[in-house]
């Protein structure tokens, strides 16, 4: 089990984090699909090879090949979109109607339920600090019949995979 071999990686400093993707493994919140590729976009959004190939390689017995590219395209169109949307708000309302001007053709036919899809673009853009983009995404998904703890899930997910990549990181650079 990938997700083991991460926790068995950790050290005392981050034994709560252990113990929080454990429980986040075993959420009640998420169907499997949702769970999963909400994990697989989280640790495509660290950057970190060991997170990344870890979990990816747990994910494939929960996911499909189309899921798990979904998951991955939303990990890479919210690395832009999250810097995008963040920089167009930061420069002020002279920019508020700027087309934007970038392709991202896949959030409209991820491959995936598109309710899945926008909750996993939540996971990437709370961990990337996008709040334009965490609220339009959360306004979706809520539309499409997820509830607030569905939502918080689904954050909890980056914010926990996200400690997880700095406590590897933290043990590969000593």
């Amino acid at each position: 089990m990938s997700i083991d071999n991460l926790k068995n990686a950790l050290p005392e400093y981050a034994k709560d984090q252990k113990l929080n993707i454990g429980s986040l493994t075993r959420s009640t919140e998420l169907n499997e699909e949702q769970l999963w590729g909400a994990l697989v976009a989280a640790a495509a959004a660290t950057k970190n090879e060991t997170v990344i190939s870890e979990i990816v390689d747990e994910a494939k017995g929960h996911l499909s090949e189309a899921a798990l590219e979904a998951a991955f395209g939303a990990a890479t169109v919210m690395a832009m979109n999250n810097v995008a949307y963040r920089s167009r708000h930061m420069l002020g309302d002279d920019y508020a109607n700027v087309k934007m001007g970038l392709r991202m053709n896949v959030i409209s036919n991820p491959g995936v339920e598109k309710v899945n899809f926008e909750l996993w673009s939540i996971t990437v853009s709370a961990m990337n600090n996008c709040e334009y983009c965490l609220g339009a995404h959360a306004e979706t998904v809520k539309a499409e019949g997820l509830t607030k703890e569905q939502i918080w899930e689904a954050v909890k997910v980056g914010a926990v995979v996200n400690a997880v990549a700095q406590a590897v990181q933290i043990q590969d650079a000593r």
